[in-house]
């Protein structure tokens, strides 16, 4: 279909032809919503017809929406886990899908904690290669010349493993740099980043961000967008700044590179692009060795209009350290993806970070929606739950997000709670509200109330031979340090004062429960350095009657009364640090290599 670039359209007006027809295939998606949702079921059930899965459910190859819902099932990863592992232990039969499972994407957290291995086939890679081609075409409607300019991103690749049948197991976004569709995209003048592929993809955290927070600092006059996936990977980038900047800086005046970036491939990379250039060291030197280090990225890339982060769900506390360092430029949250599935964009990326919601486009994979409400009661029940399609959901409404995809999961529980706030034509937008039953998280790590219960547990049995034991515990993650760490309120029931737990053994019980956290906790400890020791703080007797009786004045019924296990209120934090009497860190890292992460499929 010819496009005229020159017609606005109901979005904005496009500044090129490009833009115009990636603007008025969105246009298109969201005006025909139910048809291209009946499209894309019939073709998923169509092309999967003769998989076990669907047979063993009795479609027949009928693709109609009615008998779908009336005979498959809706299920979450641990139904799943038996058919995983079968793909995962090497089985090619057609078992999920009928197209052959290319690698796994590794997901965070089953509810035991271990990483769930999500099949996925080759053709999702364009399915979200498309979606990342509609980005900048939206954002060039709120934000002018991003042409001019480069984005200095921080992106970086995560271990990977192989399950006992050979197939990778890695997250979604190392799936994707090290795809061919991203290290041999072709170029577009939108889209243009400062960190080369080759920082990008080195698998040492530390080599990858020293390269590329280097190369940011040489073309800072180019950087118009800074940016990470989390805020928590930004901010990590800043206060890797704030350690680095000397040898950083002598890199830059004498035009060599740090002896302990070691990769061959950056290496050559970086000799042809560093050469001496005194007078930015100079600047960097003056900028980060001041002690007030408010709106330094704009101080050290002065022509940044946006910040590019996920500032939503669990990222939303880092909200207020990122204004300070930015000096409160706007966050753009651009897309709403997960290991699953790739969902949809924000249409209005340049808004307040709370006011942040996302329409799903609706030729990614067929989608289905829970009310939260009824999200326990009518699983529990003998007939099937009733769930209302993408075109039918309610505005103010929350749903729990069901997948149906291209890769073969059926009726498939994300575990993302969402809330209906409009509708883009036909397509409705949701505010992404949380993750279900997650209590701690600092960045994609997610840990539930069951997995910190056993934490505490397996750590308790250090205090058994001085005859003390846990009476009440609740956390919080701190995020006011970088990185932030899981912080636990201990109170003590010490029989034997004379025989009390000593600080080591405090330090070790704070191991001993990180080494009991699930290995996406353990990666981040010890890999990707994103989290910081486990912190317990010991907190006088009688400190949780005092909690109670702080709840039960403000209205809280004695009767229904319980401690929360993770708390965010100030006042009741405040009367926790108050009553603290020690502090304790784990001592060293937790156990977590590639070698030994989970690549089984997880059972529960």
């Amino acid at each position: 279909m010819a496009v005229d670039s020159t017609l606005p359209s109901p979005l904005g007006a496009p500044v090129c032809e490009k833009d115009a027809k990636a603007l008025q295939f969105i246009e298109e998606m969201t005006m025909n919503v139910d048809s291209v949702q009946e499209k894309v079921l019939g073709e998923i059930l169509s092309r999967n017809a003769e998989t076990e899965y669907l047979k063993r459910f009795q479609l027949s190859g009928v693709t109609d929406r009615e008998t779908f819902k009336s005979k498959i099932p809706v299920v979450t990863y641990e139904d799943l886990q038996p058919d995983i592992q079968r793909i995962a232990d090497g089985d090619k039969s057609p078992i999920l899908s009928a197209h052959p499972i290319s690698e796994f994407l590794t997901s965070s957290g089953t509810s035991a904690g271990e990483r769930k291995l999500m099949p996925t086939i080759h053709e999702e890679l364009d399915r979200r290669q498309l979606l990342y081609s509609l980005l900048m075409p939206v954002m060039n409607l709120y934000v002018p010349e991003l042409d001019k300019g480069k984005g200095l991103y921080f992106l970086f690749v995560k271990a990977e493993t192989k399950t006992p049948g050979g197939l990778v197991a890695r997250p979604v976004l190392t799936s994707y740099y090290k795809s061919d569709h991203f290290k041999t995209r072709p170029y577009d003048p939108f889209n243009v980043y400062t960190s080369p592929n080759e920082a990008i993809l080195c698998v040492d955290s530390f080599q990858s961000m020293y390269t590329q927070m280097l190369c940011g600092l040489i073309m800072r006059e180019d950087v118009l967008r800074v940016g990470a996936v989390f805020a928590s990977g930004l901010l990590r980038a800043i206060r890797f700044l704030q350690i680095n900047w000397k040898q950083l800086a002598h890199d830059i005046e004498t035009g060599t590179l740090n002896p302990k970036v070691t990769d061959v491939s950056i290496r050559e990379c970086m000799n042809k692009m560093l050469k001496p250039n005194p007078e930015l060291a100079e600047f960097i030197t003056k900028e980060c060795s001041e002690e007030n280090w408010e709106c330094i990225i704009t101080r050290i890339w002065p022509n940044t209009k946006y910040l590019d982060v996920i500032v939503t769900g669990a990222m939303a506390q880092y909200i207020p350290t990122l204004e300070y360092y930015s000096g409160g430029l706007p966050m753009a949250c651009t897309m709403y993806a997960s290991s699953e599935c790739y969902f949809g964009l924000n249409l209005k990326p340049m808004c307040k970070p709370s006011e942040v919601s996302y329409t799903i486009m609706p030729n990614m994979a067929y989608f289905e929606f829970l009310p939260h409400e009824s999200s326990v009661s009518d699983l529990s029940r003998d007939s099937p739950p009733r769930l209302v399609d993408l075109p039918d959901v309610e505005v103010g409404k929350e749903y729990e997000l069901i997948v149906t995809t291209y890769a073969g999961l059926c009726r498939y529980r994300v575990g993302d709670i969402l809330r209906v706030t409009g509708f883009h034509n036909a397509a409705p937008q949701f505010r992404f509200i949380r993750r279900k039953n997650v209590l701690l998280s600092i960045e994609s790590d997610k840990t539930d109330e069951a997995e910190l219960q056993k934490a505490i547990e397996n750590a308790s049995v250090l205090l058994k031979e001085f005859n003390t034991s846990v009476v009440e515990y609740t956390s919080y993650a701190d995020t006011k340090v970088i990185p932030g760490h899981y912080v636990i309120y201990w109170e003590l029931l010490v029989k034997d004062s004379a025989n009390a737990p000593t600080d080591e053994v405090l330090n070790q019980c704070c191991l001993q429960m990180e080494e009991s956290l699930n290995s996406v906790y353990r990666q981040s400890r010890v890999a990707d350095n994103s989290i910081g020791p486990l912190e317990i703080r010991v907190v006088k007797n009688g400190t949780f009657e005092e909690l109670m009786d702080y709840a039960i004045s403000r209205d809280a019924s004695i009767n229904q009364y319980k401690v929360s296990r993770c708390v965010s209120f100030t006042p009741i934090m405040e009367l926790l640090d108050a009553r603290v009497v020690s502090k304790h860190f784990s001592p060293a890292l937790p156990h977590w290599t590639p070698a030994t992460s989970s690549v089984k499929a997880h059972t529960a």
